[in-house]
């Protein structure tokens, strides 16, 4: 696998990927990105321009499996993953800015020229953020086969009645379960639930459930959703743009930046949303612009910091959905454990879009999550896999694995351990970074 471009995400990228036992080479310019990552994971580094023919070669893309393009500059990915393509790599992507780039007759072209699939980070984190304003009593939120099983997480709240007793452990009976807790996160540990297991107040809850019972699963968390009418963004960044742009008609929306000649251009690109010229750290500011009458508060500028800060005074004031973009990954616990409701991070989303081409079995999504170091991945099952010969209590799956839900056709099942899994099912399984690669075995 070849990573062109050392800077952030591609640092990610690399240590996430190295972690799963792949081979990886890195491809930048600057000789000190490279001894950075170096240092963080075990990579082969090529110093020198991913666009050019003889630094390609030298990093030995003719025999790639994946060439994987997140330099900052787009032109550069696109020319690099085209290259990479035409001289042997089998599947080549790469990290765009522009969203005209993935209209489907667009994105057709782009398969003409070789490139398997483009990435745009800062459109799938607005997607993220807009699901989650609809499902305002959550921390994270991912729908798997169209929306009939869906994960949801949630951090217990002193009032909800899940503390002190143990996750339910669903059973076959005359009521099939509607959900079922796969994981708790407490003091920065995942756990997969075991006998004995009692939830406490804080922890994060990771549910998989039906559709027809998300109402029930959230009144457990102790929280109640929000109707989003008033909503406040703080950063006039790609991902703060597509927001006020998608919700702007629905929602009375102020978006603020402290870059006067950036908010002049907001204010000509987005007729609806009510542009403010201020400084997000400046707390008297943000009162007089009314942000304690907020519904939700957006934190998207370029530094992790700011957002914290910015979230925690919407918190203080009482703004009910509060969600910040904390790019730095050392910051996440810190964000999470002074209670700011949401996190995105686009390195994690990209992530999530990226690893399925890294895995060798067929996988339709993948998710990873932001509060863990777990992922939700949703399977097919092939005729004649391991998961057909067996109830799943008897597959023999990594301890740190738990098969969340099956969908069957039109029929939803929670999965309980005495259940049979069918060829074409559709599985979803919430998996431990180290059982990440030996899943798919058990359904391919």
């Amino acid at each position: 696998m070849v990573l062109a471009g050392a800077v952030e995400m591609g640092r990610h990228l690399a240590r996430m990927l190295s972690g799963h036992g792949h081979d990886i080479t890195v491809v930048d310019g600057d000789q000190k990105l490279l001894t950075e990552v170096g240092s963080l994971a075990d990579v082969i580094t090529v110093e020198g321009d991913s666009t050019a023919f003889a630094v390609l070669r030298k990093a030995s893309v003719r025999r790639c499996d994946l060439f994987i393009a997140v330099n900052h500059e787009e032109n550069d990915n696109i020319v690099a993953a085209m290259l990479a393509k035409k001289l042997g790599a089998k599947k080549s992507i790469a990290r765009i800015d522009n969203n005209e780039y993935l209209e489907p007759n667009n994105k057709e072209i782009f398969i003409d020229m070789g490139i398997d699939y483009l990435f745009y980070p800062e459109k799938v984190a607005a997607r993220e953020v807009i699901n989650l304003l609809g499902h305002t009593s959550t921390t994270e939120y991912v729908d798997f086969s169209s929306g009939k099983l869906s994960l949801a997480v949630f951090r217990l709240e002193p009032g909800s009645p899940l503390i002190g007793n143990e996750p339910a452990e669903p059973d076959e009976g005359e009521n099939p379960p509607g959900y079922r807790t796969v994981a708790i996160a407490r003091a920065g540990q995942t756990i997969i639930p075991g006998p004995g297991e009692r939830f406490m107040e804080d922890d994060t809850v990771y549910v998989i459930a039906r559709q027809d019972a998300m109402t029930e699963v959230m009144e457990l968390s102790g929280r109640t959703n929000v109707e989003i009418k008033n909503m406040m963004i703080l950063g006039g960044s790609r991902i703060g743009i597509r927001i006020a742009t998608e919700l702007q008609n629905e929602v009375n929306i102020k978006l603020v930046d402290y870059n006067a000649e950036k908010a002049y251009r907001l204010a000509e690109m987005l007729d609806k949303t009510l542009i403010i010229n201020e400084d997000g750290r400046n707390t008297e500011a943000m009162l007089e612009e009314g942000l304690a009458n907020m519904d939700a508060f957006v934190a998207v500028t370029g530094r992790s910091e700011t957002n914290i800060l910015a979230a925690m005074l919407a918190k203080q004031m009482g703004v009910k959905k509060v969600i910040a973009e904390v790019e730095n990954l050392n910051y996440i616990n810190l964000a999470e454990s002074i209670g700011i409701d949401t996190i995105i991070n686009k390195k994690l989303v990209t992530a999530s879009n990226i690893f399925r081409f890294t895995m060798s079995t067929d996988v339709q999504a993948i998710k990873c999550l932001t509060g863990s170091d777990a992922e939700v991945l949703e399977f097919i099952v092939k005729p004649n896999s391991p998961a057909t010969k067996n109830r799943i209590r008897d597959l023999g799956l990594p301890a740190d694995a738990i098969v969340g839900g099956i969908v069957r056709g039109d029929k939803v099942f929670i999965a309980v351990e005495n259940m049979e899994i069918n060829p074409y099912d559709r599985v979803v399984v919430f998996a431990m970074p180290a059982s990440v690669s030996k899943i798919g075995y058990f359904f391919n």
